[in-house]
C-alpha cells in the first residue's frame, strides 16, 4: 500500500501538467484611478486637437523630425515594422487562437468563457476604435498635415489600442488558467511592452502622430476595463464559468 502511494506521488511529481500552476502575477485589471486618468487624458487630448492647440503643434514638430530620418525608405524599415506587429490584429489573433486551441484541448470546461471574452474584446475594439477614427476623421502624417474630416482615420491608433486590450486579455486568461510561471511572466511583459514598442515604431515610421499613440493606449485601457466589468457582472455568472474549474 505504502509503495503504491509513493509510486503515485512520484508519478504526479514527474508530471508538471497534472494540475494548474497558481497565479504568479495579477490578471491585469485596470484600477479605477487608471480608468479615470485614461478618460481624462482622452477627453483633454481630443479637445486640444480639435481646437488646434499645443498638442497638434507638438505632433507636427515631431513628425517633421521623424520624416527627416526617412526610415520608411531606409534599410531600417522592415526591422522597425516588425515591432508594429506587436499591435497588429492578425498577429495577436494568431496568438489568442493558439491559446483558445490549448484551452479546448486541456481545459475544455473553460473554453466557452475564454472564447466569449476574446470575441467580446475584438468586437468592442473594432466598434469603438473605428467609430472614434471616423468620428474624428484625422489624417495621418503622410497626408501631409493634421486635418480633420478629410477621410482621415489616424486618431486614435488602432494598433496601440489593440496591443493594450488584446495582450491584456491574453495575460488575464494565462493567469486564470494557471499556465506555467514562465508563460505568465511572458504574458505580463507583452502586456506592458507590446503597446510601448508598437507606439514607438508607428511614430518612428511616421505612420501615426504621437497623440494617436497616446490616446490609442488610453482607449485600450478603457476597453480592457469594460471587458473586465462585463465579465464580472455578466459572463462569469454563467454556471461553471470560471477558467480552471471543473464541475464538482
Amino acid at each position: 500500500m505504502a509503495s503504491g502511494a509513493v509510486q503515485r506521488t512520484a508519478e504526479s511529481a514527474g508530471n508538471p501538467t497534472s494540475r494548474p500552476a497558481g497565479p504568479v502575477i495579477g490578471i491585469g485589471r485596470p484600477p479605477w484611478w487608471l480608468l479615470l486618468v485614461a478618460t481624462l487624458l482622452t477627453t483633454a487630448v481630443t479637445a486640444d486637437l480639435l481646437s488646434r492647440g499645443r498638442l497638434e503643434r507638438m505632433d507636427l514638430r515631431v513628425s517633421e523630425i521623424v520624416s527627416a530620418w526617412d526610415l520608411r525608405n531606409s534599410d531600417a524599415y522592415w526591422p522597425i515594422w516588425v515591432f508594429t506587429q506587436a499591435g497588429g490584429r492578425g498577429f495577436i489573433v494568431l496568438v489568442l487562437a493558439a491559446l483558445v486551441g490549448w484551452v479546448a484541448w486541456r481545459r475544455r470546461p473553460a473554453l466557452p468563457l475564454v472564447l466569449v471574452r476574446v470575441l467580446l474584446a475584438l468586437i468592442l475594439l473594432t466598434t469603438v476604435v473605428y467609430a472614434f477614427k471616423w468620428g474624428a476623421g484625422r489624417t495621418a502624417p503622410a497626408y501631409p498635415g493634421s486635418f480633420f474630416h478629410r477621410d482621415g482615420a489616424s486618431y486614435p491608433s488602432g494598433h496601440v489600442a489593440n496591443a493594450v486590450l488584446m495582450w491584456g486579455v491574453a495575460r488575464w486568461q494565462v493567469v486564470q488558467l494557471g499556465l506555467p510561471e514562465r508563460v505568465q511572466r511572458a504574458a505580463w511583459v507583452l502586456s506592458l511592452l507590446g503597446p510601448v514598442v508598437t507606439g514607438v515604431a508607428m511614430v518612428a515610421l511616421d505612420f501615426h502622430w504621437v497623440t494617436d499613440a497616446v490616446v490609442g493606449a488610453a482607449v485600450g485601457i478603457l476597453l480592457l476595463g469594460v471587458v473586465h466589468l462585463l465579465d464580472e457582472h455578466l459572463l462569469s455568472r454563467w454556471p461553471h464559468a470560471r477558467p480552471g474549474r471543473t464541475p464538482g
